[in-house]
């Protein structure tokens, strides 16, 4: 197991959040393969015991969605493994995830975003234009959570109006913000300076009470916050604000392919996905406009 994370860590250039969550996963199927069958090794599991795992994760309540995970992380698992010649065959081959319904991505409805920033929520202090630049970030720019806990100074370029962030597999992105979000960076650094005079000037701009870099908890607390104030869709988190973004941009005509380089994506079948949320609404629109709807 740890080879393979070792791999998927250094080599695949992993995030740290999948490396966890492969640790888990594979962690699970080793205490279930010994709870059932005896085996101290995962890698003597065969097609029919994965199978099995499956079904009992189902019956416990887990989604298709999760489950489908799951076996994502024994599939990389023992491809790593089969490639390595650490096993004879590879017992996923013949694993099929189960299959999933597709869900919309949930965002904010731009008149709620333009209510959060209309009625001055907030407070003219430090933490208050903290809060502002989180949201505002998030909303302008579709940036990922990872990404905005690890901007410095150094990669904000006030003349260009962009700033530069790093996301998965350690690629370089530079996104631009408007006139206004450069405007909330200059009054939020100078709360930042009067808080923190010792800071280093090429210090991550979003700080925890320790001068680190600010924890994700944090984050999202900070987007809960506010969110609560003005919409009432189940999630309200920085992902959301990614996709109200990426919504907000299709609906006003924004190119596909340069919503796709903006966020990061690999590939516009990522991208894609937010083309239902206008054809929604534009059926929406229909139900409730035409005559004979």
């Amino acid at each position: 197991m740890k080879a393979f994370l070792d791999y998927l860590q250094y080599e695949k250039r992993a995030s740290v959040h999948t490396v966890d969550s492969y640790r888990v996963d594979l962690e699970q199927f080793a205490a279930f393969e010994l709870a059932e069958y005896g085996k101290d090794s995962i890698l003597l599991a065969e097609t029919a015991e994965v199978r099995s795992w499956m079904i009992k994760l189902m019956e416990e309540g887990l989604t298709a969605r999760s489950v489908g995970r799951k076996v994502s992380a024994l599939r990389a698992f023992f491809r790593y493994h089969f490639k390595m010649k650490n096993v004879a065959s590879n017992p996923m081959e013949a694993v099929t995830a189960p299959k999933t319904a597709k869900r919309l991505p949930q965002y904010v409805e731009e008149s709620d975003m333009a209510n959060l920033f209309k009625e001055d929520l907030f407070e003219d202090t430090y933490e208050g234009w903290r809060d502002r630049l989180v949201i505002e970030l998030f909303y302008v720019t579709g940036m990922r959570l990872s990404e905005l806990i690890n901007i410095k100074r150094s990669d904000i370029d006030m003349y260009d109006g962009s700033v530069k962030v790093l996301g998965k597999r350690n690629k370089e992105r530079v996104i631009p913000f408007s006139p206004r979000v450069k405007n909330v960076i200059v009054k939020y650094l100078q709360f930042f300076d009067e808080k923190y005079p010792g800071n280093p000037k090429n210090s991550f701009i979003f700080v925890a009470p320790n001068s680190n870099k600010i924890y994700p908890k944090a984050v999202y607390r900070i987007v809960t916050k506010y969110l609560d104030l003005v919409t009432t869709i189940d999630k309200r988190s920085p992902h959301v604000l990614r996709h109200t973004f990426a919504t907000h941009m299709l609906n006003h005509g924004a190119d596909l392919n340069a919503i796709k380089e903006i966020l990061g994506h690999s590939s516009l079948a990522a991208t894609q996905v937010y083309t239902h949320n206008s054809i929604e609404k534009l059926k929406n629109i229909y139900n409730q406009a035409h005559p004979r709807a």
